[in-house]
């Protein structure tokens, strides 16, 4: 019975272990991948959006030319202006995503003002590439929806 309980407490330690480097792991990732995603922006940001291309990961560049990329980002991004603040929001580790293989993700979302665009939600997604390095594998802005709480009701006419 003594062997049982050392036997059970050891594998408890040490599922506790693999369990703490599980999330020491998933941690790393998300850091690093949130500084690609930053450095990516930054270039998107300063419109070059060809440089921004090249950094991107394997799966990005399959999926459009860099001449399309160039002008379609320059379309979208372009009118928004200059970025005025933005703030990490959130930030998800993912093994799978729709419409892709799977893998290594994390989708981060940033809180960001432009000059035109005061309320806007920045998504990039960073994936662990072949080669072992973070590279932006999409991008998406959309309207930051404004947060609303409080009650509804119709207007009192006069007294009834």
């Amino acid at each position: 019975m003594y062997f049982i309980k050392r036997l059970c407490s050891k594998l408890c330690l040490l599922l506790a272990l693999l369990g703490a480097t599980h999330a020491f792991a998933g941690d790393t990732f998300e850091k690093s991948a949130v500084a690609a995603a930053e450095a990516w922006l930054k270039l998107v940001d300063n419109g070059k959006y060809a440089d921004s291309w090249e950094t991107s990961a394997e799966l990005f560049k399959t999926g459009i030319e860099k001449d399309q990329w160039s002008k379609t980002v320059a379309a979208v991004r372009g009118p928004l202006g200059k970025v005025l603040q933005g703030k990490l929001k959130s930030k998800q580790f993912m093994a799978s995503l729709p419409g892709a293989p799977d893998g290594k993700y994390v989708v981060i979302q940033f809180d960001t003002s432009f000059e035109n665009k005061k309320a806007a939600i920045k998504t990039s997604t960073p994936m662990l590439d072949k080669d072992g390095k973070w590279r932006v594998s999409g991008y998406y802005i959309r309207r930051r929806q404004a947060a609303f709480s409080g009650i509804i009701s119709k207007p009192r006419r006069g007294p009834s």
